[in-house]
């Protein structure tokens, strides 16, 4: 939802019923990571996208029908190859996707949620997408130091009509009370990784490993500020890695030691230059960067460089890479253990830095880092997709499989 939070919020603020259909688990060569997101107003206007459009009409169709019924659904896509067209999903993969409907003020953990993401807060919204029908939609907005929603609702003074759902449907109070204390605490120790997926857990809110009967499944989208990219070296050839940077969803910071060369009108598409010699930046920074930030050393100056990676070499970031010929980079790994790096240490810098692509200009030399980049973060071979026959898509790590039924409504 990320992707769509600003017209979310604009539809949000307005008053009007929408409906977000989220994807929650894949499998095979499904085409959408789960978190992607499609959402549909009560006018029929669409945003967003869950499969790059294999089964984006039939989404839309439920979407519809969700807004309409106020009821939320649990729906699979998969191949059939007696009807692989009817089913949607041709590329032979399998897409389980959440349809929720909204409605504005009528649910504290939604309106919390999406009032987080639109602001930038990090928050991870939980969402129960199978279990008892009583708690199938039940949502939960988690931060670092909040949370808003409930699974157990307040006790009501008014007297129960003759047509309220059954108490059986929904768990005991008591063990609600439980159940949703161990999503928040789940939940935001999956923020605070920057992680989204599935959590499966019994009523008595103890983690479970089969998705039968008596447990809840949970998915929990973490939203967490873009990971960073960090270019030091204010050359040519980082003004094309900012851009492909950019493109990629990273936030990015050009550095460089050297004022004439880092300006903001030579890097016009970095969210932000900075003046500063390249380690003495980083020391600066090691409380806003993670796993997932990548840092591209560019400078080709054993002045900047080794200060820079002996530091850079020893925090947990998601990937450390450094140009120049190998000549240079052979020069570098003595300066590196001169200054007391180890041989894994050493090992983790990805130098010369990018595939071999054959690149040339800087917007060739920035596709062969990014496509490092990428192979290095989902664990691709860097093999032509037409030199193998398995899936093109790596799969995450494995979830338990979910229950056969296609369909699964709330009571």
């Amino acid at each position: 939802m990320q992707d769509i939070a600003e017209q979310l919020q604009a539809w949000h603020a307005a008053g009007r019923a929408f409906a977000v259909a989220t994807v929650v688990g894949v499998s095979g060569s499904a085409p959408r990571d789960p978190g992607a997101a499609l959402a549909v107003d009560a006018a029929g206007e669409a945003i967003g996208s869950v499969s790059g459009g294999c089964v984006e009409g039939a989404v839309y169709e439920l979407c519809q029908a969700a807004i309409e019924s106020g009821e939320p659904v649990l729906e699979r896509f998969g191949y059939s190859d007696e009807d692989a067209f009817a089913v949607g999903l041709t590329c032979g993969g399998v897409l389980d996707v959440f349809v929720q409907p909204i409605l504005p003020g009528a649910d504290d953990g939604l309106d919390a949620g999406i009032a987080y993401i639109a602001s930038g807060t990090p928050v991870a919204l939980a969402r129960v997408i199978a279990g008892p029908g009583g708690l199938l939609g039940a949502t939960v907005a988690v931060t670092a130091d909040a949370h808003h929603g409930a699974l157990s609702p307040a006790p009501s003074t008014a007297q129960p009509s003759p047509a309220a759902t059954p108490p059986a449907t929904r768990p005991a109070r008591h063990l609600l009370t439980t159940l949703e204390r161990a999503v928040v605490t789940e939940a935001r120790a999956m923020l605070d990784a920057g992680r989204t997926g599935r959590i499966v857990l019994g009523l008595d809110g103890r983690p479970c490993d089969d998705r039968g009967q008596g447990t809840v499944t949970c998915f929990v989208e973490s939203y967490v500020p873009a990971p960073r990219m960090l270019v030091f070296g204010a050359i040519d050839f980082a003004a094309a890695v900012v851009r492909i940077g950019r493109f990629l969803g990273y936030r990015v910071t050009v550095c460089d030691a050297r004022p004439v060369f880092a300006t903001q009108r030579r890097f016009p598409e970095a969210d932000e230059v900075v003046v500063d010699w390249p380690h003495r930046y980083l020391d600066s920074q090691l409380d806003r960067i993670d796993g997932r930030t990548v840092l591209c050393v560019l400078t080709h100056d054993a002045k900047f460089d080794i200060p820079l990676l002996e530091r850079a070499l020893r925090l947990p970031v998601g990937y450390v890479g450094a140009m120049g010929s190998r000549r240079t980079h052979r020069d570098r790994e003595a300066r590196l253990r001169e200054v007391g790096l180890t041989d894994a240490e050493i090992g983790r810098l990805r130098s010369p830095i990018g595939l071999d692509l054959g690149a040339r200009t800087p917007e060739e030399t920035a596709v062969s880092v990014a496509a490092e980049i990428i192979a290095h973060r989902r664990g691709g071979s860097c093999l032509p997709l037409s030199a193998g026959d398995g899936p093109i898509h790596h799969e995450e790590p494995a979830a338990p499989e979910e229950p056969r039924a296609q369909r699964t409504h709330a009571a």
